[in-house]
């Protein structure tokens, strides 16, 4: 069968699997580990740091070297855009010259794995999303899950638009993958080193953990990516969060609760939750906002919440079969009599963690019970404390 781009038959199918991480020195070994272990493996690496002159640099390599460059031109002014309409083009190159049995995307240090994910697999046959990775030095965990400056004070902005944090976007490329490439740098004291592999564990509960160096890389990213699984493993509502654990000096605390947050006293707690932990994520709900499902999102002492969709208890149950089937078994899973779906789940990794002053904390947020008595009605008259972050004025 003839196709589009020049694709003769199942054997031009070409594998792709994708390798990021703001980790440069670890990204780049994780990458020359594959090439080298895997024959007829090609690299495809786009450089945004270039884009101030005008262009993102393109180059392809395999084991022995370079063997193309090129200039892909910006399209309205954004790096990542010229990226995405550079990538597939490319992508479709190579798999039209045959030859190749695995073709990775490297990313660029602050480009985050999903956006180039889903490139790839809407685009479909002959290109076959394999793999995703992130490699990481376990020592620059903690430096870089820290960082709360912007990207482009670094300059690593994608975008002139990208207000992104160092923090933040090194925690979205942690938790995406299926596979994290572990490219350990200089030698560090045994505490450390421990201490570091327990927070990465931690922070990746659903992800294999690959050392580069023990030629496993490869073949862990040609065994499949599911694009759909992973989206839903990121969603608010039913996201793959980490587990209660506490090894090494690091804890993750696991906080569940069914009564809604009163607005006014969370709204004023919210600076001390962002910083009390490396990382914290999760949902919540709000008694003044009973039918948005909230998503909390915290690294480098900043924190972002925004609305992620109604709870499945606000929705009619027509519409429940238009609904993922994870968002459905999420759902039942935390399913309560009175509030359905609604509930508290949040989760704070750290090392040093002060569990208790943070449950403390956390639990004088909730409504007490004379005010949960009130119920439905008497909660609409709690002040809304959150109507400038989550509705801002245009």
């Amino acid at each position: 069968m003839n196709g589009a781009h020049g694709w003769h038959g199942a054997q031009a199918r070409l594998p792709v699997a994708i390798v990021g991480g703001l980790n440069t020195e670890a990204r780049r070994a994780a990458v020359e580990e594959i090439l080298r272990t895997v024959p007829g493996s090609i690299a495809l690496h786009h450089d945004l740091s270039a884009a101030p002159d005008g262009a993102v640099r393109r180059t392809v390599r395999d084991a022995r070297g370079l063997l193309a460059e090129g200039d892909a031109p910006l399209v309205n002014n954004c790096a990542c855009c010229a990226l995405r309409e550079d990538l597939v083009p490319e992508l479709l190159r190579l798999a039209d010259g045959g030859g190749h049995r695995l073709a990775v995307v490297e990313l660029w240090e602050s480009v985050v794995p999903q956006a180039m994910a889903a490139v790839i697999a809407a685009e479909g046959a002959p290109l076959a999303l394999t793999g995703v990775a992130t490699a990481v030095d376990p020592a620059l965990l903690v430096p870089c899950l820290a960082d709360g400056n912007d990207l482009a004070e670094a300059g690593l902005a994608a975008a002139p638009t990208d207000q992104r944090t160092i923090a933040d976007t090194f925690a979205r490329q942690l938790e995406y993958p299926t596979v994290i490439a572990i490219a350990e740098g200089g030698a560090a004291d045994e505490p450390a080193h421990d201490a570091d592999h327990a927070l990465l564990a931690q922070l990746t509960p659903g992800a294999r953990r690959v050392r580069t160096g023990e030629a496993a890389l490869g073949a862990a990213l040609l065994e499949g990516f599911d694009v759909a699984a992973a989206a839903a493993r990121q969603h608010p509502a039913c996201a793959l969060l980490p587990q209660e654990y506490d090894e090494h000096g690091v804890s993750t605390l696991v906080w569940r609760r069914e009564r809604p947050f009163h607005p006014g006293r969370l709204y004023a707690a919210l600076e001390d939750l962002a910083c009390a932990a490396a990382r914290s994520r999760g949902r919540f709900w709000l008694a003044d906002r009973p039918d948005t499902l909230l998503s909390w999102d915290a690294a480098g002492g900043a924190l972002c919440v925004e609305s992620a969709g109604p709870w499945m208890a606000a929705l009619p149950e027509a519409a429940w079969e238009m609904m993922p089937a994870e968002r459905r078994v999420a759902a039942a899973l935390d399913w309560h009599p009175r509030h359905g779906d609604r509930h508290q789940h949040l989760t704070f990794t750290s090392p040093g963690l002060d569990r208790d002053a943070l449950l403390i904390l956390l639990d004088s947020c909730l409504l007490t019970d004379a005010e949960y008595a009130a119920g439905p009605d008497g909660w609409k008259k709690l002040p809304r404390a959150f109507d400038g972050l989550l509705d801002p004025v245009a």
